[in-house]
């Protein structure tokens, strides 16, 4: 099996769409053409393509089909999809070239969030049986967590307004950003509830947007990248879908998916963590074992831009960003899908080949 590394990535600016289209072309022909541009390749190169979206949040079945537009039918290439963060399609695709099915592989991941009441859609995620015909939502979702977490004593309103401040300050740099400045925590607590304890600072906003990660064999990658980003550790895992049968203060998925990708966090200077609510961010800090000597999501993080399918490739290739410029020796991306951090993936990604 040969080594795989990232090679190439591109995101769009996240911001709240003013058209009503629920296509993604429009924002992935330019990603796309961006990531190719730094790599010095065409779409003729690329051996296999996975696109991860959702036809619930696009509102009609095999929507995902409509962006293959930004793929081109010429020439037939292996192509797939998964109803999932491109972070998982990323996953596909470095299968498909570990296994020597193609030497270069293009995930992408896109959703236009603004075009559906989001916060309905990801009801539909939940047990189908008894708990998504109540329609809770996924910020009162999360706002339980949130609450148990504050009487268990793990965390303070303050705590998580301090999140939100340094993610707010940290996107200040990043220009696909959707939300950035300078705020202080008491600042922001000042401000109304939106599901007591969150308040709107402490959920990622609706936006819509793109993330394509290029990948490459040994053979090819050196090629292609200066400072290839190698991924010496690639892992998912899944609690329970059944929110009434699993401790909401801890995540043995994030646990279990960073054990299982070798994530030594001790070696680790950059961790781009996929929390669209900040005391999530706290919650995987502590499963993962991530101390104060790691920097956490300096792109600003979910709740600075959070594109539902996109954000959690974004961190992604970010993490391998930061590698590829010589900002981090080894880096950590992470993922998550479902509610209360059911789901969650870890990549990690070296400067030098294993």
């Amino acid at each position: 099996m040969s080594e795989v590394a990232v090679v190439g990535f591109a995101q769009s600016p996240v911001a709240v769409r003013d058209d009503a289209t629920t296509s993604g072309v429009e924002m992935l022909v330019p990603t796309i053409a961006e990531a190719f541009g730094a790599c010095g390749i065409t779409k003729s190169d690329i051996g296999f393509w996975c696109s991860g979206s959702s036809d619930y949040l696009a509102g009609r079945a095999f929507s995902f089909v409509s962006a293959v537009d930004a793929i081109g039918a010429v020439p037939p290439t292996m192509e797939s999809h998964v109803e999932m963060d491109g972070a998982w399609a990323l996953y596909e695709a470095w299968v498909k070239v570990l296994t020597g099915d193609a030497d270069i592989a293009l995930a992408y991941g896109f959703g236009k969030s603004s075009g559906a009441e989001l916060r309905r859609v990801l009801a539909l995620q939940l047990d189908p049986y008894l708990v998504a015909p109540l329609w809770p939502d996924s910020v009162s979702v999360a706002a339980l967590q949130a609450r148990l977490g504050l009487e268990a004593g793990r965390w303070t309103e303050k705590d998580m307004a301090e999140v939100a401040a340094r993610s707010r300050a940290a996107a200040a740099g990043n220009p696909a950003a959707q939300v950035s400045g300078s705020v202080t925590a008491a600042e922001l607590l000042d401000r109304p509830y939106v599901a007591e304890p969150l308040r709107a600072h402490d959920c990622a906003p609706v936006g819509d947007g793109a993330a394509v990660v290029i990948i490459a064999s040994a053979a090819r990658a050196r090629e292609l990248c200066e400072r290839p980003a190698w991924i010496t550790g690639f892992a998912h895992r899944i609690d329970s879908g059944s929110l009434g049968a699993r401790d909401l203060l801890s995540v043995p998925s994030a646990a279990g998916a960073s054990s299982a990708a070798s994530a030594d966090v001790g070696s680790v200077d950059v961790a781009e963590l996929h929390a669209p609510f900040t005391h999530q961010e706290i919650l995987l800090r502590e499963a993962m074992g991530l101390g104060g000597d790691v920097a956490i999501s300096p792109s600003g993080g979910a709740l600075c831009g959070n594109p539902m399918f996109a954000a959690g490739l974004a961190r992604i290739g970010l993490a391998a960003r930061a590698v590829m410029s010589g900002r981090a020796g080894r880096a950590l991306g992470h993922a998550t899908s479902g509610p209360a951090l059911q789901q969650n993936l870890v990549c990690v990604l070296s400067g030098a080949s294993s």
